[in-house]
């Protein structure tokens, strides 16, 4: 008897199968890809731990904490997991709403969701998803980085800046006048420097040097020329020297609201950055699948990923998931196991335990310039050209999920455009659905599904008080109305048998399943017999299970055209 649930078939992290035929030399491999990764992972981390309105020490906690977890118990041999610019805006928009506990708590219920979808085996989620709808929520949530940062380009120092989109420009328009140019140049340098590092060396990352260079021209802008106005991380965090102790969420449930409540309040959330954190973990794995010639295992990088965002909170830490330009830079570097991203979270430890007071150096205006960037990389806007050249109806699902990832909300914008491209989809299904009908003859040269004898080509004709239609196309409640208006024809004068040629419907739904049901009843009222003609294997067993195929009677339901003609024969002569 095949064993229905096999937990290991779910769960088998590819570091446990990599280690079997482990070496010194995939290890120093490992070592140069994990740590190259690190360096670039660390100024990423900050600047999205500050973008999401926690601080640099919790996207770096994220970063070694859910790092390693991804690595160490993935499905993916180069994942490299951590905070990413995905995450801002909701994460954002939560702290906004509910507070840093909230956030906490959101990020456990994403991580219980994401192990349930990987235990239920929902790790091919990221088929089902319109490539329309990730272009749109992705390019919105690129302009809405993008916005973020201009209060800490131009060096502005609004406190509270609206969460909103369009609110927020116009509060940046109230404050030009704040604008410190200073910190403004010092962010042109960073992007100037990142824009152009790459092209004299690719193996050092742009960030990290303009990190360096503009840390150390502000250290001599205080030091030596008085300038104090450009504000750096340390000015506005302080960092730990090391990793905080674990504790648990406090619940301030004031007002006579329970965790029941809260838990209801923050389930959309969850169940955003569930699926953000799905679908941008899975699109990762399956890139690095491609350049390393491997195949993930789905199911068991969700249930990593779940772990690690139920674990991460307890250490203040923010969402996480699989990073794809890390990830990227790990393979592009050598790293070809699980090892490699162990190494990145150490190295990255190493960091919040030694070199503390040199990150609170780094000004705010560099890491605006990083995350600008790091929009514009995201943003596909290749994509999102080509796209304007696709069918309209892709363009639409696009645009609508964009402008409302960008204006409202990332919940609303995913819901919408899943909900648009289904419509669509189901539009355009009616639309190639085809019914024909045949009342002369039928024409085996165009058809697939006729016996001939020999060389004889002779076109079939129909029996008189016969009428054969045909069904191009899957029969579900999409042509439902369609096909309504040609059912409602039973009762012709002197029609005795009806064909239905059924050889091009793939599957029935249960709306098909009742309208063929009213199809036969209706045939049976007006004294006519429903005969079903090229019925497939999938199809008949549906059938068989809603009962139809007693009450049509298998006599009457035939393999071919030319059985059925045959039995439209025997009736007529009854």
């Amino acid at each position: 008897m095949k064993q229905f649930f096999s937990f290991r078939d779910i769960f088998s992290p590819k570091l446990f199968s990599t280690l079997r035929s482990y070496n010194k030399e995939k290890f120093l491999q490992d070592a140069l890809a994990g740590w190259i990764v690190a360096v670039i992972a660390i100024p990423l981390a900050i600047a999205f731990g500050i973008s999401s309105g926690v601080g640099p020490t919790e996207g770096l906690v994220t970063a070694i904490i859910a790092g390693f977890i991804i690595s160490a118990f993935g499905g993916s041999k180069v994942q490299i997991g951590g905070p990413t610019g995905a995450f801002i805006v909701i994460i954002y928009g939560i702290i906004q709403q509910q507070g840093l506990t909230g956030l906490l708590i959101a990020t456990i219920m994403a991580g219980i969701l994401l192990i349930l979808m990987g235990l239920f085996k929902l790790g091919n989620i990221i088929k089902f998803v319109p490539y329309p709808v990730i272009i749109g929520f992705t390019a919105g949530i690129a302009v809405t980085i993008f916005t973020t940062q201009m209060n800490d380009l131009f060096g502005m120092g609004i406190e509270d800046a609206p969460a909103d989109f369009i609110h927020k420009w116009i509060c940046y328009f109230e404050h030009w006048r704040d604008i410190n140019w200073w910190a403004f140049a010092i962010g042109i340098i960073s992007l100037l420097i990142i824009i152009f590092s790459t092209k004299i060396n690719k193996k050092i990352p742009g960030s990290l040097v303009a990190i360096v260079i503009t840390t150390l021209i502000v250290w001599l802008l205080r030091k030596y020329g008085g300038v104090t106005s450009i504000t750096t991380i340390g000015d506005l965090y302080t960092l730990p020297n090391g990793i905080p102790t674990p504790r648990l969420p406090e619940l301030n449930l004031a007002n006579g609201a329970t965790l029941l409540n809260l838990v209801r309040d923050l389930f959309p959330s969850a169940f955003t950055i569930a699926m953000l954190g799905a679908i941008e973990s899975l699109l990762s794995a399956m890139v690095a699948d491609g350049v390393i010639g491997d195949k993930h295992n789905s199911n068991t990088e969700l249930i990593a990923q779940g772990v690690a965002n139920v674990v991460t909170p307890f250490f203040g830490g923010i969402p996480a998931t699989g990073a794809i330009a890390r990830t990227m830079a790990n393979i592009n570097n050598g790293g070809r196991t699980p090892v490699a991203g162990i190494i990145h979270a150490a190295m990255l430890l190493l960091v919040l335990l030694f070199l503390g007071p040199l990150v609170g150096m780094i000004p705010m205006a560099c890491l605006a310039g990083v995350l600008i960037v790091v929009s514009y990389n995201m943003s596909g806007w290749r994509s999102f050209l080509w796209l304007a050249k696709a069918p309209k109806s892709d363009f639409i699902v696009m645009f609508v999920t964009f402008i409302l990832t960008v204006i409202f909300d990332l919940t609303i914008a995913i819901e919408v455009g899943m909900l648009l491209a289904v419509i669509l989809f189901l539009k355009r299904t009616n639309e190639a659905t085809v019914i024909r009908s045949f009342s002369d003859e039928i024409d085996p040269t165009l058809q697939n599904d006729i016996r001939l004898h020999g060389n004889d080509l002779e076109k079939l004709h129909i029996p008189p008080h016969t009428e054969v239609y045909e069904i191009d196309g899957p029969y579900f409640f999409g042509i439902a109305n369609k096909f309504d208006e040609i059912s409602q024809r039973i009762g012709d004068e002197g029609q005795k048998v009806r064909i239905l040629r059924m050889r091009k419907v793939s599957f029935m739904d249960s709306t098909g399943i009742h309208n063929l049901e009213q199809l036969y009843l209706r045939s049976q009222r007006c004294g006519m017999t429903l005969v079903l003609s090229g019925v497939n294997e999938h199809v008949f067993k549906t059938l068989e299970k809603a009962g139809l195929v007693q009450k049509i009677g298998k006599e009457n339901i035939r393999g071919h055209i030319n059985g059925a003609l045959a039995r439209a024969e025997e009736l007529i002569q009854k």
